[in-house]
């Protein structure tokens, strides 16, 4: 990092004093990122987040006085600014970290940082955080920033995604990490309870996470959302959430296609992994998958939007303006693999009128 570039201001919320000097700890030995201030209860964090106008805030759910939750409500509707929470690898800790994503959050990570994968927890924070703030730093500087969600044109961006013809498709496929499950139910929710294929949903989530998110998933949606179990075959109009921790791959079968859900090896990276179970829908359906990038941190989903397209299926991502992380999109767009390149708003129409 230049001696001279601005680093990115942390607000960290927690009513553990160890915790915050742990996460003051981490965060600090990163020379990109600067802890500039503490709050040890919601309150507390609304008058700090006032004050110090930092680039990312990390928040507890859990704390004295007002909860993490209430806070983020409060610190967004005053000054939006990119929220972490801390979750608790627990069925209740992953429900009360959806509510606050969807209060205003953008992203959570599992209050984890004993242990074996101690040290893995610590680096994917500071990624995080420097990801996250790095929207607050360019607000900050006065430089441009495009706001969140701001409609704009659809944008063709490789040849043959706006001419394919209607219904030619046999499934759809949604990749997404950093910021994803707010946006994976904002584009679900728009579908009808007609929507004419299954979805394979793909999203960075741990083990405990995923059935609380695939069961508000199915509550807020018109379509059937369930985690995916081992054997499912897939039904139109139904949506299937891979399990955290393993690998959702589809299979095909005389009778329909059908999943697998398997054991996560020791390399791979990202469990679930979208370019597992998006690179075995390109080879079970062959120019038949409609396939679309959210938003997230890395690159995941590249390899196997390669492979859709050598095979002739169509591929869209989510553009930079309404992305939390604009990574794994960008990814995909700057490889040239996107066909096209739009709104989150405007994804779920766009994709009900293609089928």
């Amino acid at each position: 990092m230049p001696m001279n570039a601005a680093k990115i201001r942390v607000l960290v919320v927690d009513d553990s004093a160890f915790f915050r000097r742990r996460i003051a700890d981490i965060l600090g030995q990163d020379a990109a990122i600067e802890v500039v201030g503490f709050a040890g209860d919601g309150e507390s964090a609304i008058r700090e987040a006032r004050r110090l106008k930092p680039d990312v805030i990390t928040m507890d759910v859990e704390m004295p006085v007002l909860d993490g939750i209430s806070a983020v409500k409060r610190i967004v509707a005053e000054n939006p600014t990119p929220i972490l929470m801390f979750s608790s690898l627990t069925h209740e800790g992953a429900k009360a970290t959806l509510d606050a994503l969807e209060a205003g959050a953008v992203d959570f990570l599992p209050k984890q940082f004993n242990g074996g994968r101690g040290q893995d927890a610590s680096m994917l924070l500071a990624r995080r955080v420097v990801a996250l703030g790095s929207r607050g730093i360019n607000r900050r500087l006065g430089t441009i920033i495009r706001p969140q969600g701001k409609p704009a044109p659809a944008t063709p961006v490789a040849p043959g995604g706006a001419t394919r013809r209607r219904g030619s498709y046999k499934l759809v496929t949604i990749g997404a990490s950093t910021g994803g499950p707010v946006a994976i139910q904002k584009l679900l929710s728009t579908l009808p309870a007609s929507f004419p294929l299954p979805l394979l949903l793909v999203v960075h989530m741990p083990a405990s996470f995923t059935p609380a998110y695939a069961e508000r998933l199915n509550s807020q949606c018109a379509i059937e959302v369930k985690e995916a179990s081992d054997g499912d075959r897939l039904k139109p109009g139904h949506a299937y959430l891979a399990p955290g921790g393993k690998q959702m791959v589809l299979e095909g079968r005389a009778d329909g296609m059908v999943l697998k859900i398997k054991e996560s090896t020791s390399d791979q990276t990202y469990r679930p992994c979208v370019d597992v179970s998006f690179g075995s829908a390109a080879r079970i359906l062959p120019g038949e998958v409609l396939a679309i990038i959210l938003t997230g941190m890395g690159a995941d989903g590249k390899q196997a939007a390669r492979l859709l397209k050598e095979g002739g299926s169509t591929v869209w991502s989510q553009n930079e303006e309404s992305c939390v992380v604009y990574g794994m999109p960008q990814a995909v767009e700057k490889a040239g693999l996107s066909d096209r390149v739009l709104a989150l708003d405007e994804i779920g129409p766009t994709l009900t009128r293609a089928v």
